[in-house]
Protein backbone atom coordinates (compact mmCIF):
# COMPACT_ATOMS: atom_id res chain seq x y z
CA UNK A 1 0.00 0.00 0.00
CA UNK A 2 1.28 3.48 -0.74
CA UNK A 3 1.75 6.13 1.91
CA UNK A 4 -1.15 8.17 0.55
CA UNK A 5 -3.54 5.24 0.81
CA UNK A 6 -2.32 4.47 4.33
CA UNK A 7 -2.91 8.09 5.31
CA UNK A 8 -6.50 7.71 4.11
CA UNK A 9 -7.08 4.89 6.60
CA UNK A 10 -8.85 5.90 9.76
CA UNK A 11 -7.46 4.69 13.07
CA UNK A 12 -10.31 2.21 13.35
CA UNK A 13 -9.77 0.82 9.85
CA UNK A 14 -6.04 0.35 10.45
CA UNK A 15 -6.65 -1.20 13.87
CA UNK A 16 -9.26 -3.63 12.56
CA UNK A 17 -7.05 -4.70 9.66
CA UNK A 18 -4.11 -5.11 12.06
CA UNK A 19 -6.25 -7.34 14.28
CA UNK A 20 -7.06 -9.49 11.25
CA UNK A 21 -3.39 -9.71 10.26
CA UNK A 22 -2.43 -10.82 13.77
CA UNK A 23 -5.25 -13.37 13.79
CA UNK A 24 -4.05 -14.84 10.51
CA UNK A 25 -0.44 -14.98 11.68
CA UNK A 26 -1.43 -16.65 14.95
CA UNK A 27 -3.61 -19.19 13.15
CA UNK A 28 -0.62 -20.34 11.08
CA UNK A 29 -1.00 -22.44 7.99
CA UNK A 30 0.42 -19.80 5.69
CA UNK A 31 3.55 -20.06 3.60
CA UNK A 32 6.71 -18.32 4.70
CA UNK A 33 6.31 -15.74 1.94
CA UNK A 34 2.70 -15.02 2.90
CA UNK A 35 3.64 -14.82 6.57
CA UNK A 36 6.36 -12.29 5.78
CA UNK A 37 3.95 -10.23 3.68
CA UNK A 38 1.42 -10.29 6.54
CA UNK A 39 4.12 -9.26 9.01
CA UNK A 40 5.17 -6.35 6.80
CA UNK A 41 1.57 -5.25 6.39
CA UNK A 42 1.11 -5.45 10.14
CA UNK A 43 4.14 -3.22 10.66
CA UNK A 44 2.70 -0.67 8.20
CA UNK A 45 -0.68 -0.74 9.94
CA UNK A 46 0.94 -0.37 13.36
CA UNK A 47 2.72 2.76 12.09
CA UNK A 48 -0.59 4.18 10.87
CA UNK A 49 -2.16 3.53 14.27
CA UNK A 50 0.85 5.04 16.04
CA UNK A 51 0.63 8.21 13.94
CA UNK A 52 -3.06 8.57 14.75
CA UNK A 53 -2.42 8.08 18.45
CA UNK A 54 0.52 10.50 18.47
CA UNK A 55 -1.66 13.08 16.71
CA UNK A 56 -4.43 12.58 19.25
CA UNK A 57 -1.92 12.96 22.09
CA UNK A 58 -0.59 16.20 20.59
CA UNK A 59 -4.12 17.58 20.29
CA UNK A 60 -4.90 16.64 23.90
CA UNK A 61 -1.66 18.19 25.13
CA UNK A 62 -2.43 21.39 23.22
CA UNK A 63 -5.95 21.54 24.61
CA UNK A 64 -4.69 20.97 28.15
CA UNK A 65 -2.04 23.68 27.71
CA UNK A 66 -4.68 26.12 26.45
CA UNK A 67 -6.87 25.28 29.44
CA UNK A 68 -4.02 25.93 31.87
CA UNK A 69 -3.22 29.24 30.15
CA UNK A 70 -6.86 30.28 30.33
CA UNK A 71 -7.01 29.34 34.03
CA UNK A 72 -3.83 31.28 34.72
CA UNK A 73 -5.14 34.35 32.89
CA UNK A 74 -8.45 34.10 34.73
CA UNK A 75 -6.65 33.87 38.08
CA UNK A 76 -4.51 36.88 37.25
CA UNK A 77 -7.54 38.94 36.23
CA UNK A 78 -9.44 37.92 39.36
CA UNK A 79 -6.51 39.02 41.52
CA UNK A 80 -6.47 42.57 40.06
Amino acid sequence: MTGKVEEALSYEQARDELIEVVRRLEAGGTSLEESLALWERGEELAKVCRRWLEGARARLDAALAEGKEADAEGSEQAGE
